[in-house]
């Protein structure tokens, strides 16, 4: 079963959306997914880990 996660301070860097969720321990977990179908999404424990990540990502999208 997929976690529920509510998500906040979502921005868009390209075709990429970057997000901040609590994880299930309750610890800050930022996430970076890619827009187009069936790409990339990855979790990371800083911000500016996943802004690099979407900045960074090169998609035919």
């Amino acid at each position: 079963m997929p976690a529920y996660r509510r998500f906040r301070d979502v921005v868009r860097i390209g075709p990429v959306q970057v997000a901040t969720a609590y994880d299930g321990r309750g610890r800050d977990k930022h996430t970076a997914a890619c827009t187009a179908p069936g790409l990339f999404a990855a979790d990371y424990d800083t911000r500016a880990g996943a802004e690099l990540a979407a900045r960074t990502h090169r998609c035919k999208a």
